[in-house]
C-alpha cells in the first residue's frame, strides 16, 4: 500500500510541474522550484525528489476548483471597485516609479489582481463618520494621497529629536537651498532671494525653538539637545548665518540661565563606591551640563574676540560679525550677573574686563553696567575681589593708559564700612580684655571656671549657627579689595599724566578717603598739593584734589597737624571760573567740595572765611544756569542757618565792617566780605526761574521756616546737591515749566545809577553821548 501511494504522488507532482511550466512560459523571471534532496528507494534503487515544502507555483488552481463561479465574479468586482480596504494597502513591488510588465496570460485571478494593483493610483480612501438625514444614513469618504513613507520619515525625525540625536535632519537643514524650486539657469530676483531667506530662517527658528523647549521641559533626558544648539552656532549658510548665530546665542543663554544651579558643580571620585541610580543619574546630568556650558562659553569668547584687533591681524571684519560679537559680550555679562558663583565665573571675569578698554563705546557701557550690578548684588565679595585683581593686572600691563570707564566702575564698590586700621584696634582691645580676663579668672573658684568653659563652648556653637564665619570671610575680602583699590589709585597719582584717568582717580580718593590708612595721609596731601601747582591739570581735577584733602581732614585725619589754608585759597580763587557757557557740568563737584570743606568743617575755620565763600557763591549764581543758581543759594541758606555771624551780609550798612570789600582778592580771609551785603539777591528775586526767585526772597528775609518768604517743604528740605540734580538742564527741559514772559515796552529814558564809590563808577563805565541824545554804556 505504501508503494502504491508513493507512486500516485509522484505522478501527481509531474502533472503539476508540467502545468506550471506552461503558465510561466512568458514570465520575466521564472520562479525557481524549491530545493530537493535525493533519497534512495530500496525497491527500485533509484533517486526520487522529495519536496520539503508545499509548492508555491500552484497559482491558486486548487483553490479555484473549490470556489463557485458566482463567488469568483463577486471577488473580481470587489477588487475593481476597491470595496475592501485590505486591497488598498498593497504596494507595487519594485519601488516607486517602477511598473511590472503585464503578463499576456490573464486567465488566473492572481494576474488580474496584480494588474489592478499596478494601475491603482496612490490615493487612499479614508472612511468618515456617517451622517443621519431624513433620506437615511449617508456614508462619507475622503480621498488623500499615500504619504505613508513620508509620515514614517517624519516620525523617525521626531523620535530622534526627542532622544537628542541631531543627525536625522541635519542634511536637510544644512542644504535647504537644494530643495527649492528656483531655476538656476534663470536670473534670481531680490524678492525670490528674500523669500528663500525667510523660508530658511523660519525652519531654523522652529528647530531652535523645539530643541530649547525640549530642554526646559525635561533637561535630564534631553540634555544632548545642547549638542545640536551649539553646532548651530557654527552654521555657515550664507543667507542667514549671522541671524542664526544671534538666535542660537540668545536661546542658549536663556536655557542656561534657567537650568544652571546656584551652587558649584565639583568633580567627585566614586571609584569603589556604590551609588543609587538617582545619584548616578544626577551626577551624569551635572557633568554633561558642565561640559556643554564650557563649550558654550568657548564659543562666546571666540565670537567676542572679533571686537579686538590683535597685532598682525589684518582681517577685515564685517558689521554682521561685530554685531554677533556684541551679542556674545551681552550673553557673558548676563551669565555673570545671574550666576556669579557658578563654575567658570572667574573665566567670565577674565574675558569681560578687557572690554572696558574697547574702542566701541556701547560695549564699554554694557560691560561697565554689568560689573556695577555684580558689585551691588555680591554678598560674599568673592567675585568682586576677582574683578579688582583682573583690573589691577590689566592696568599694570597697559601702563594705566586705558579708558576712564575701567576706573569709573570702582566708584560703585561698597567699602564704606572697611577700616584698614581695624587690626591694630583689635590688638589693643584684645590686650586690655586679656588682662581684665586674667584678673577675673584669678578670683574664680573651680566650679565657676568649669561653668565658664561650658558657656564659652556654647557661645562658640551659637556663633557658628549665626554664620559668623561668613561675616569674617566677607570682611577679609573687603579688606583685600580696599588694598588693591588704593594700590591702583596711588600708582596713577605717581606716574600717570592722563587727565581723564587722573580725574576719576581723584574722585575715587575723595569718595573712599575715610578708608585710607592713617600712615598714608601726610604723603597723599603732599602729592595733591604738588598736583595743584601743575599747569596741565584741569579745573575739575583741581576740584577733586581739594575735595580729597577735605575728605581726609574731615574724618580720621583731624588729628593730623596740617594747615589747609592753601587749599581754601585755591578753591576760592577758581570758583568764578565756572559759568553757564563752558563748564556748568563741573558745578556738582564744586557743590560737593564746598559742602565738605565749609559746612562740615565750619567749626574749624574762621567766620571771615565762611562769609567770604557765602558772598562769592551769590556772585556765582548770577553767571550760572538755574540749576547751579539754586544749588549755590542752597549752600548760602545752610550757612545762614548754621553760622550766626553770616547775618551781617543781610545788613546794607557799611559802617560795621573792617574796611572796603575787595572782590578781586583771591583770599577769602582778607577780602573783607563782611563790609558788603548780598545785593545780588535783588536781581535773583526777578529770575526767569520761579524757584530761584523764591530762594532769593527767602534768603533776603532771613531764611524764615514759616510765614512770609518761607519755602515749600519739598524744596526747603533738599540738600544743595539734590537741588542741582533736580533742576539740572542737561536734558534741556525746565522743571517746573517756565511761563511765557510778558511784553514790556522799553522806554528811551536813561536810568541813572547811583554808585557809592566814584572811582569804581569811572573804572566800570564810560558814557558816550550819541547823536540822538541817548547814552550807550560799555563795560
Amino acid at each position: 500500500m505504501v508503494a502504491k501511494s508513493k507512486l500516485a504522488n509522484k505522478q501527481r507532482f509531474k502533472k503539476v510541474a508540467k502545468k506550471s511550466a506552461k503558465t510561466n512560459a512568458n514570465a520575466k523571471k521564472p520562479k525557481r522550484l524549491p530545493k530537493t534532496t535525493k533519497t534512495k528507494d530500496k525497491s527500485n534503487k533509484t533517486s526520487t525528489p522529495v519536496i520539503q515544502k508545499q509548492p508555491e507555483i500552484d497559482n491558486g488552481e486548487d483553490m479555484l476548483d473549490m470556489v463557485d463561479e458566482d463567488d469568483l465574479q463577486f471577488l473580481k468586482s470587489a477588487i475593481n471597485n476597491k470595496q475592501y480596504s485590505m486591497f488598498n494597502n498593497v504596494r507595487v513591488p519594485g519601488g516607486k516609479g517602477k511598473k511590472k510588465k503585464i503578463q499576456k496570460d490573464d486567465d488566473t485571478l492572481e494576474n488580474n489582481y496584480e494588474n489592478e494593483i499596478d494601475e491603482q493610483p496612490k490615493i487612499k480612501v479614508k472612511a468618515l463618520l456617517p451622517i443621519k438625514t431624513k433620506q437615511g444614513i449617508v456614508k462619507r469618504e475622503v480621498e488623500h494621497e499615500d504619504n505613508s513613507e513620508e509620515e514614517e520619515e517624519d516620525a523617525g525625525v521626531e523620535e530622534n529629536e526627542d532622544k537628542g540625536d541631531d543627525d536625522v535632519s541635519s542634511d536637510e537643514e544644512d542644504s535647504p537651498a537644494e530643495n527649492t524650486d528656483v531655476d538656476v539657469s534663470q536670473p534670481i530676483t531680490p524678492a525670490q532671494l528674500l523669500l528663500q531667506r525667510a523660508e530658511i530662517l523660519q525652519k531654523k527658528k522652529l528647530h531652535i525653538g523645539t530643541l530649547s523647549s525640549g530642554l526646559l521641559e525635561n533637561p535630564e533626558e534631553k540634555i544632548t539637545n545642547f549638542r545640536t544648539l551649539i553646532k548651530l552656532l557654527d552654521d555657515e549658510t550664507p543667507e542667514v548665518y549671522i541671524t542664526i548665530r544671534k538666535l542660537g546665542i540668545v536661546a542658549l543663554l536663556e536655557v542656561f540661565k534657567d537650568l544652571l544651579p546656584s551652587y558649584q558643580i565639583k568633580a567627585q571620585e566614586t571609584d569603589g563606591v556604590k551609588l543609587k541610580k538617582d545619584t548616578l543619574k544626577l551626577q551624569k546630568y551635572e557633568t554633561s551640563l558642565l561640559q556643554y556650558y564650557k563649550k558654550y562659553l568657548q564659543k562666546l569668547e571666540k565670537f567676542a574676540g572679533v571686537l579686538y584687533k590683535k597685532r598682525g591681524d589684518n582681517r577685515v571684519r564685517t558689521q554682521g560679525e561685530k554685531n554677533v560679537g556684541e551679542v556674545a559680550v551681552h550673553a557673558m555679562c548676563d551669565l555673570l550677573i545671574t550666576h556669579p558663583y557658578f563654575n567658570f565665573a572667574p573665566n567670565l571675569v577674565q574675558a569681560i574686563v578687557p572690554f572696558l578698554n574697547n574702542v566701541n563705546r556701547n560695549v564699554r557701557i554694557l560691560v561697565a553696567t554689568a560689573l556695577k550690578t555684580v558689585f551691588k548684588e555680591d554678598k560674599k565679595e568673592e567675585i568682586t575681589l576677582k574683578i579688582i585683581r583682573v583690573i589691577n593686572h590689566y592696568l599694570k600691563s597697559h601702563s594705566h593708559n586705558v579708558n576712564p570707564e575701567m576706573l569709573e566702575i570702582l566708584l560703585s564698590l561698597r567699602i564704606k564700612d572697611v577700616n584698614l586700621d581695624q587690626d591694630k584696634e583689635i590688638e589693643i582691645k584684645g590686650k586690655k580684655l586679656n588682662a581684665h580676663k586674667a584678673n577675673i579668672l584669678a578670683k574664680l573658684s573651680k566650679k565657676e571656671k568649669k561653668r565658664k568653659k561650658r558657656l564659652q563652648a556654647l557661645e562658640h556653637e551659637l556663633l557658628e549657627t549665626k554664620a559668623e564665619e561668613n561675616k569674617q570671610t566677607k570682611l577679609k575680602n573687603l579688606t583685600e579689595i580696599t588694598k588693591f583699590l588704593f594700590g591702583i589709585y596711588f600708582r596713577i597719582l605717581k606716574s600717570s599724566t592722563n587727565t581723564k584717568v587722573l580725574s576719576v582717580t581723584l574722585e575715587g580718593l575723595a569718595k573712599f578717603a575715610h578708608c585710607i590708612n592713617l600712615e598714608f595721609y601726610v604723603d597723599i596731601v603732599n602729592v595733591l598739593d604738588k598736583l595743584l601747582a601743575e599747569d596741565w591739570l584741569g579745573y575739575k581735577e583741581k576740584l577733586h584734589c581739594i575735595q580729597t584733602v577735605f575728605a581726609i581732614l574731615s574724618g580720621q585725619g583731624e588729628a593730623l597737624n596740617l594747615d589747609p589754608t592753601r587749599f581754601y585759597v585755591n578753591l576760592y580763587a577758581g570758583m568764578l571760573d565756572i559759568h553757564a557757557g563752558r563748564n556748568e557740568k563741573d558745578f556738582a563737584v564744586l557743590l560737593r567740595t564746598i559742602m565738605i570743606g565749609i559746612i562740615q568743617r565750619r567749626k574749624k575755620i574762621t567766620n571771615k572765611r565762611i562769609i567770604g565763600f557765602a558772598k562769592r557763591l551769590v556772585m556765582l549764581s548770577l553767571q550760572s544756569l538755574h540749576g547751579g543758581a539754586v544749588g549755590s543759594l542752597g549752600v548760602v541758606k545752610n550757612i545762614l542757618q548754621l553760622c550766626k555771624a553770616a547775618d551781617v551780609l543781610l545788613d546794607v550798612d557799611n559802617e560795621c565792617g573792617d574796611g572796603k570789600f575787595n572782590a578781586e582778592l583771591d583770599d577769602p580771609e582778607y577780602c573783607n566780605a563782611s563790609s558788603t551785603a548780598l545785593y545780588e539777591l535783588s536781581l535773583l528775586s526777578r529770575h526767569y526761574h520761579p524757584i530761584v526767585g523764591k530762594y532769593a526772597v527767602n534768603i533776603a528775609k532771613g531764611v524764615p521756616a514759616t510765614g512770609e518768604g518761607s519755602l515749600l517743604p519739598i524744596y526747603g528740605k533738599c540738600t544743595p546737591e539734590e537741588l542741582y540734580s533736580m533742576f539740572d538742564m542737561s536734558e534741556m527741559a525746565f522743571n517746573p515749566s517756565i511761563p511765557v514772559p510778558k511784553k514790556v515796552q522799553v522806554s528811551n529814558k536813561v536810568k541813572r545809577h547811583a554808585f557809592v564809590d566814584c572811582e569804581f563808577r569811572q573804572k566800570c563805565f564810560k558814557r558816550l553821548k550819541c547823536t540822538n541824545g541817548t547814552y550807550f554804556m560799555h563795560i
